[in-house]
This record gives C-alpha cells, structure tokens and sequence, in this order.
C-alpha cells in the first residue's frame, strides 16, 4: 500500500503519511513529531506583537499550536503541547515574548491551546482538515476553546471584570484569529490535496 494511500484514508492525520516501516522507526517518527511541534508552537510565540493597553500580544502561537492538533492528531498533539506547557512552566522562556511559569496572566490561554489542540486533531482524524468549509469550522471551534480558557483565566489574573476580559482579550484578536483561519483554510486542504496525488 502507497503512502498516498495511508494518508487518503479516513482517521487518518498528514503525520500519518509520513513513512515508519517498523516499530522502531514509527516510535521515532512519533517522538520527532511531538518535539517538532513544541518546538514550533515556541518559535511562533516569539512572533509576537503587543498592543498598547492590552495584556495579551498577538502571536503566532496560537495558529501553530492548532496546526500541531491539525497535523499530528489528538493523541501526538496532547504530548506535544503537553511538552510545550510543562516545560514553559519549568522555566523554558518560550511562551510569548519568551515569557515562562505558570503565573502570567496570558497563560489560560496556553492551557487553552493545549486543549485546543487535541479537539482540533480528533476533528482532523474524522476529516476536519480536508476541504476548506471543514478546515474553517475545525479552526472555529479550536480559537473557541482557547478564548474560553484564556479569557476566565486572565479576569481572574488580571483582576479584570468578565466585559473587561472580553474587551482586552477577546476582542482585539478576532481579526488575527480570522487571518490564521484563513492560512489553516489554505494550508490543510492543499496539503490533503497533494498527499491524494502522490504514487
């Protein structure tokens, strides 16, 4: 059976089509993919730009950590943010803006995107990354759940009342939020699309 072939089916995730003939190469594949992606969600969150009055940055944080749900699935995604949050609260400074613990008040929404993540990859494994309508409600509902985590979570850090968590740290990121849906809504299906005309 053809790679193209692994990959094409349903349940299947883009890490999949990644080849492992053994189980030995597979559980390298694997371990390669989790620290790749926490390592990629770290390096996006130093893409970073801080609006004045608010204290949350805009980041690129949020759109990797949705593709590593997206491309490696619920399960290497849970690991691979689990890696990436445990290790930020250890003392690693590559939250945002190279940020690290447990006691900012942007980090609900790194806990969000942990559960984001894995959300989005179960989403992807029933097909929720192969066309664009499908790719858009799948990044829907992953910037949902991180908003729904981070916003509480900075009210309460921040000593900000509900309207005003909204205000600074839902609001002004809508817009950002509706550009890296568009990017995923570009990247994911295009990628299925070339997995489907491989050999």
């Amino acid at each position: 059976m053809s790679t193209a072939a692994v990959g094409a089916r349903p349940g299947a995730v883009l890490a999949d089509v990644l080849p492992a003939t053994t189980l030995s190469r597979s559980v390298a594949r694997d371990v390669a993919l989790v620290l790749g992606g926490a390592a990629l969600t770290g390096i996006a969150a130093q893409l970073a730009v801080q609006p004045p009055g608010f204290p949350v940055p805009v980041t690129g944080q949020t759109f990797a950590a949705l593709l590593v749900g997206a491309g490696l699935g619920a399960q290497r995604a849970l690991l691979s943010l689990g890696l990436y949050l445990v290790a930020g609260v250890a003392g690693v400074p590559w939250f945002a803006q190279g940020g690290h613990g447990a006691g900012m008040p942007a980090f609900g929404y790194v806990v969000g995107m942990l559960l984001a993540a894995v959300v989005v990859g179960a989403l992807a494994r029933r097909g929720g990354d192969r066309s664009v309508l499908r790719t858009a409600g799948t990044m829907a509902v992953g910037t949902a759940i991180i908003y729904a985590v981070g916003v509480p979570y900075l009210a309460v850090a921040a000593d900000l009342s509900a309207g005003e968590a909204v205000t600074k740290g839902l609001v002004p990121y809508l817009f950002g939020d509706a550009l890296k849906a568009a990017l995923a809504m570009a990247a994911l299906p295009t990628a299925w699309s070339l997995v489907h005309r491989r050999p």
